[in-house]
Parts: C-alpha cells; structure tokens; sequence
C-alpha cells in the first residue's frame, strides 16, 4: 500500500518569522488603543470643534445635553452626526486594508488593491442608474444608491466568477483578465450614463466616485459593522493559509493545502467585503495598498499578525482623512478619495521605484 508522501519545502525558501501569541496579542491590542484614541480625537473637529474635555463628557455621560452658543447640543452633534459617520470610515478602511492583504498574497502582486478585479466599477455602475432614475427609496437604513451599488456588485462578483472557473479552479491570470474586461466594459457603461446626465446628477455621481462617507443611521451601522466583522474575521482564519500561498501555488500545494479551495474563499470574501464597502462610501482609492505595505514595513510579512493589524490601521487611516476632508476647509467638505490620494500617491511611486530598483538588481 502506498503511503502518500507530503512534499518538502526547498532549502531556499524563506518563511516569515516565528510570531509568538504573546507578540501578535501586544501589536493588536496597541493598534486597539490607537484607533479608540484617534476616533476620540477625530470627534473633536468638524464644521464648529468641540473641546476635548467635552468630547469625553459626553462620550461617558451621552445622556446629558448642554446646548452651546448657537443653540444645538454638542452631544447631538457628536453623537449623532460625527461618531456614525467616524464609525463608517473605520468599517469601510477596515475592509478596503484587510482586502488589499489577501489580494496581494493572492495574486502576489505587491500593487493589488481591492478595485484590482473591477468589482467597484459593478457597484459605480449601479449607483451611477440609481442616481440617473432619481430613486429615493431606502431600506434597513441603506440608501437606494447604496443597495443598487451592492447589487450590481455582486452581480459583478457572478460574472468575473463564472469567465475565471475553468474546470473547478481559478487560475490566477485568468481571474484578472476577466476583472480587466469587466472593468473595461462597465466603465465604458458608466460614461455612457454619465453623458446622459442632467448636471445635478452628473455631480452627484462625480462626488460618489470620489469617495463619499454618507453618514448611515445606527441600524445601517449594526448591519454594516456585522458584514465586516464576519469577513475581515474569515480572512484572519486564513492568515497561515496566505503566508502559504504568497510562496506560490505549487509549493504551497506541495505543502499539503488545498490552494483552489482556498483560493475560492478568498476570492469569494475579498469581492463580498469590496462590494459592500464601495455600496457605502464610494471609490476611495489607496487605502487597500498603502496600509498594507506600510504595516508590513513595521511588523513584517506574517499574515496572521498583518491582516488584523491592517485592518486596525486602515481603519483609523480612513477616520483620520475623513476627518481632514470634512474640516480643511469647512463648512466645505472635500471628498475624502482626494485626500487618500494626496497621501498614497507618492507613496505608490515609492514602491514603483523600490520594485524597479529590485528588478534592475
């Protein structure tokens, strides 16, 4: 009887470094604290900026209002304008990082970003319709745009889906081809539509492309926050699988893991948490590719370590530029897709320079 042998690694291979319970628990637990103590000091800045000692009062005492000078309570403006909306950017940063992770691992392309497989250009398209009919209706707290978006995006994960599938596996060239074709005829859509446009929604689709944290009421949030949390969480559940796979397909099978099965879950989780992240915000570009090389220029390249550590970080990344975009120039509010780009422009020719280098090298 033959006995099935598990094929060993080459002696050139290198893995990341050995991350004890201890160490990921310490990084994730500091990356925690940062994030609560920057929302806390992003809830200070707006149209009018309230004193952090009142921020923290009201945050411990929500209960209690105290109108100021121009009539409206702090705690309403707080609580129910910036805090949802503080909460929306984390979420949605959270995502677009921990998204860009696992693509980069996935299609080992160290310039993946979660609007690599043309998903976002689904969701354009449908909020691009939506806003062209002038619907209006909402549901569950999610606004017409926001589910018209999902749903073309999802659409959009079936089709890249059923071109890439090729006899039960994804091959990974084939999978981006088809997110380049995809992208490449819905965006051609997407200006077709445009052009049709009277002004006022032409510009409302412009602002939505760039990148729009539209506050979503507390029940939005609760669904919200549920459909991150369970994805970020099964790509975290994939983090030693992913320090596998970015060796490469073969060794990694070689190494006993069942790469199309993985590759399918990923893929699957990755499109589903991009999908709803560009339903609520819009296209905010950068955030997916520069936390998580900037986390892993900090912590290194472990994926059980670097997926909830770029999650954390893209979150309050997001907070922080919202936060920029909406009291730079107050009471005028920039899209926050500028002011991600401002910050991950140079960034990105960094590392096109750095690769390059390396190539020549």
């Amino acid at each position: 009887m033959d006995v099935p042998i598990r094929a060993e690694a080459p002696a050139d291979m290198t893995f990341p470094p050995a991350l004890t319970a201890r160490r990921q628990g310490r990084a994730i637990v500091l990356l925690i604290a940062v994030a609560l103590i920057g929302i806390v000091l992003c809830l200070q800045y707006g149209t009018e900026r309230v004193p952090l000692p009142e921020v923290v009062r009201i945050l411990l005492a929500p209960g209690v209002a105290v109108e100021n000078a121009s009539g409206v309570s702090p705690s309403v403006i707080l609580l129910d304008v910036r805090l949802p909306r503080l909460l929306l950017a984390f979420l949605v940063g959270a995502s677009l990082a921990a998204v860009g992770v696992a693509l980069q691992a996935l299609l080992r392309n160290p310039l993946a970003d979660p609007y690599i497989l043309g998903i976002s250009s689904g969701a354009a398209l449908g909020a691009a319709l939506a806003l062209q009919f002038g619907l209006a209706w909402a549901i569950g707290g999610f606004t017409a745009v926001q589910l018209c978006a999902f749903l073309f995006a999802a659409a959009t994960i079936g089709a890249i889906y059923r071109i890439a599938v090729a006899d039960g596996r994804i091959p990974v060239q084939t999978l981006l081809l088809a997110g380049v074709i995809i992208n490449a005829i819905l965006s051609a859509l997407i200006l077709f539509i445009t052009s049709l446009s009277d002004s006022t929604s032409a510009f409302r689709l412009f602002f939505w492309l760039m990148g729009s944290l539209v506050t979503l009421g507390y029940d939005g949030l609760g669904a919200l926050a549920v459909t991150v949390l369970i994805g970020i969480g099964v790509l975290c559940a994939q983090g030693r699988n992913l320090n596998l796979l970015s060796l490469g397909e073969d060794p990694a099978q070689g190494l006993g893991l069942d790469v199309e099965r993985i590759k399918r879950v990923i893929f699957v989780t990755t499109a589903l948490l991009t999908g709803v992240a560009v339903a609520v915000s819009g296209l905010i570009g950068f955030v997916g590719m520069i936390v998580p090389h900037a986390v892993r220029m900090v912590l290194g390249p472990d994926h059980r370590l670097l997926l909830p550590a770029s999650a954390l970080v893209g979150g309050t990344f997001l907070a922080v530029a919202d936060t920029v975009a909406r009291s730079l120039w107050a009471p005028m509010e920039l899209p926050v897709g500028v002011i991600t780009a401002l910050c991950g422009g140079p960034f990105f020719i960094y590392l096109l320079m750095s690769h390059r280098e390396e190539a020549i090298g």
